[in-house]
């Protein structure tokens, strides 16, 4: 039976540079975005909130849904589906990250770019996400109903 692993991503700006977090996976440092799997009973603006917090201690405001994106993962039997959102990193509140992140970093996006040119994205939904934020593509949150 397939069931695709719902996730959620933050693409974060703040003074020309991105949120993002360092991560390792496979033995190898990978770059992602903030980003995590939905939980039972979680909306999924509360759990992109919660995954930012946990992986960067950034408090987030989201404001946007940037994409929903498929991503048959090639070398293993999964299937991502992963929802994207745009907003504002509110304050840093100083808490630990979760013990799966290295560390987050604020990189801009010409590093970004040059990780991608040499693989250490962890997945392209990191770079497809960026090139849509650039594009301007946004929705409005109101897009997502959940039938709680």
């Amino acid at each position: 039976m397939f069931f695709p692993h719902v996730t959620v991503a933050a693409v974060i700006e703040k003074d020309g540079k991105f949120l993002m977090v360092e991560e390792t996976i496979g033995g190898l440092a990978v770059i992602n975005q903030p980003a995590g799997h939905l939980e039972d009973n979680e909306s999924l603006v509360d759990a992109v909130k919660r995954e930012v917090l946990e992986e960067t201690a950034w408090e987030f405001k989201p404001r946007h849904l940037l994409g929903v994106y498929r991503w048959p993962q090639p070398k293993k039997d999964r299937t991502w589906l992963r929802f994207n959102f745009t907003g504002e990193a509110v304050r840093d509140t100083g808490r630990a990250l979760d013990p799966d992140i290295d560390r987050a970093l604020w990189l801009p996006e010409q590093e970004i770019a040059a990780l991608q040119q040499s693989g250490k994205l962890r997945s392209p939904q990191v770079w497809q996400a960026m090139r849509d934020y650039r594009a301007g593509k946004q929705y409005p949150l109101d897009l997502l109903v959940d039938l709680i």
